[in-house]
């Protein structure tokens, strides 16, 4: 994996992890924080189904490290990563997974999470930002608001970026998706990640379990867009009753 890195790149790699793990207390600390105000937030009870988290791996972020050290060697730039700017050009050294049901409970999520944001002083660097890869969930995303990018990988998902209300300048990512779409991410989680799987069998059939699994949000959606149909149209029969009745009492 690191063939392409010398000496001196794999020692600053060793540094940069090293630095990782004496401030690992700092995101724990972050992370308890998130999982507080998030868990405890009433708007959010009413629409999230679960939501989860966890400080990055260490040796998952020294092969990202090297990764991206490759990748500089590749296209001839500078690794440019030092102790001091770290943890605010990694965003993901603290990563938290916000899921729901259906698509249209964003809308409410969102709202929540900004006013969470405005009260703890975080600063949003990055996002709203769903990264999705059909119309028609661009679409819902567009008319309220939200920015979109083309996701290749064909799955939908909404990323945020912060920075919490420390001295110490740290970020952290904040998605959040479909119960749906979290069977695919944690497939390919398995199989992609740190790299991707070799076997074409295997990429072949996560593309697949992309398509199905973005079918079944959709179904979902449907589900629930039935369902709250029809409970606007027994309130509305139930209010017109109440109003007949209102008038024959008056008669």
């Amino acid at each position: 994996m690191a063939k392409h890195i010398g000496v001196r790149q794999l020692k600053l790699i060793d540094q940069l992890v090293e630095h990782f793990v004496k401030n690992k207390p700092i995101f724990a600390i972050l992370n308890d924080g998130l999982h507080s105000v998030i868990e405890n937030d009433e708007g959010l009870k009413k629409v999230i189904h679960s939501h989860k988290s966890r400080i990055k791996d260490v040796d998952h972020l020294r092969d990202k490290l090297i990764r991206k050290a490759n990748n500089c060697i590749e296209k001839g730039e500078a690794f440019d990563y030092t102790t001091e700017n770290l943890f605010s050009k990694i965003n993901d050294l603290v990563g938290f997974r916000i899921l729901h049901l259906h698509t249209t409970q964003f809308e409410q999520i969102n709202i929540a999470l900004n006013r969470i944001f405005a009260e703890q002083r975080w600063q949003i660097i990055e996002g709203p930002n769903a990264r999705i890869w059909d119309d028609e969930t661009k679409a819902y995303f567009e008319s309220i608001g939200v920015a979109t990018s083309n996701n290749e990988r064909l799955y939908t998902s909404v990323h945020y970026i912060l920075k919490p209300n420390n001295s110490t300048p740290i970020t952290c990512e904040i998605q959040v998706r479909t119960l749906s779409e979290e069977v695919w991410g944690e497939v390919d989680h398995k199989i992609n990640y740190p790299h991707t799987s070799e076997s074409h069998s295997c990429r072949e059939q996560i593309k697949t379990l992309a398509r199905v699994t973005s079918s079944c949000s959709r179904l979902v959606d449907s589900i629930f867009s039935t369902y709250n149909h029809e409970l606007a149209k027994v309130a509305k029969n139930i209010s017109k009753e109440v109003n007949t009745n209102e008038k024959k009492k008056k008669s």
